[in-house]
């Protein structure tokens, strides 16, 4: 056989050296972590709530009782709203002071009365003021007194009053001091001052009782401003329905004698006597022919 074929017999007689094939480089791979070494992230624990303990209420009766036998608490009363405090008055307007209601029964002049309270009989002076004498007992009856009694006892007499007291509580002569309030009209009338206001009383104080001095005198001035009761013409204010002037002509066309100069009598005949006119202790000058001036003073019906 032919070496050539020899040869080729041979080498399919021998298997085949395969040379492996060059693997890639490879990256090495991380070790894998075991399961057991991973950690979980720390679990946050739960929070518990803070409870905030309820602000105790300031009303007791709230509180659970802290035990059966403990007594129930009284609850609180309701607040009250204060009164509103009445608006002050003016003084001179309504009595201010200690009171006592009375009964006029008998009215004495222009200042003075008589009253009674529980049954007995009290005489007051109105405090302050000081009218012309017609009761007086040595003393004629003065201009203007009769006017004075008439207008308070019109005002007074009958009534009910409300006596106010100062400071004193009698005069000298025991008669109870006062200042004398009429309720009229829903309103009060101090008839003290309302004389002095008519021009029939005037302004007489004697310390400590001079609560209404200033009105007292305020009053007073008025009335002479504007010429009322004594402070006004005696001739216009007895005879309103003359003006007759001394020794001028009068009512009728009569003179008046110049013997009574502040008055208007007309001359004799005929002869006049005190109770025969309306005017009490005016002026007289001699000769004086009706002989009004009986103890020659040079005033004339001093009295009656």
């Amino acid at each position: 056989m032919p070496l050539v074929a020899l040869l080729l017999a041979a080498c399919q007689a021998v298997p085949a050296v395969v040379q492996p094939t060059a693997a890639p480089p490879t990256t090495p791979l991380a070790t894998p972590t075991p399961i057991a070494a991973i950690t979980s992230p720390p679990a946050t624990p739960p929070t518990t709530p803070t409870t905030v303990p309820p602000t105790p209420s300031p009303t007791a009766s709230l509180q659970p009782s802290a035990s059966p036998s403990q007594a129930p608490v009284t609850p609180t009363a309701p607040p009250t709203a204060s009164p509103t405090a009445a608006p002050t008055l003016g003084l001179g307007t309504a009595p201010t002071g200690p009171t006592q209601e009375a009964l006029v029964s008998r009215v004495v002049d222009g200042d003075t009365i008589v009253v009674r309270v529980g049954g007995t009989e009290h005489r007051v002076r109105y405090i302050g003021v000081d009218t012309p004498e017609t009761v007086h007992p040595s003393r004629p009856v003065e201009w203007m007194g009769r006017e004075a009694s008439d207008a308070n006892r019109r005002m007074v007499e009958g009534k009910r009053v409300v006596l106010e007291k100062d400071i004193s509580e009698t005069d000298r002569y025991g008669r109870l001091l006062r200042y004398v309030w009429l309720s009229e009209g829903g309103g009060w009338l101090l008839v003290n001052l309302e004389m002095l206001r008519r021009g029939l009383a005037q302004v007489s104080t004697y310390p400590p009782d001079v609560k209404y001095v200033d009105l007292y005198l305020d009053a007073q001035r008025e009335a002479r401003e504007a010429g009322r009761g004594l402070w006004g013409d005696p001739l216009t204010t007895l005879k309103p329905n003359r003006t007759p002037r001394p020794g001028g002509g009068g009512a009728g066309g009569r003179a008046c004698d110049p013997a009574y100069p502040t008055v208007c009598i007309p001359p004799s005949p005929p002869d006049l006597d005190c109770p025969d006119i309306p005017y009490r202790r005016f002026k007289v000058l001699p000769p004086d022919p009706h002989r009004f001036d009986g103890d020659g003073d040079g005033v004339g019906c001093e009295s009656g």
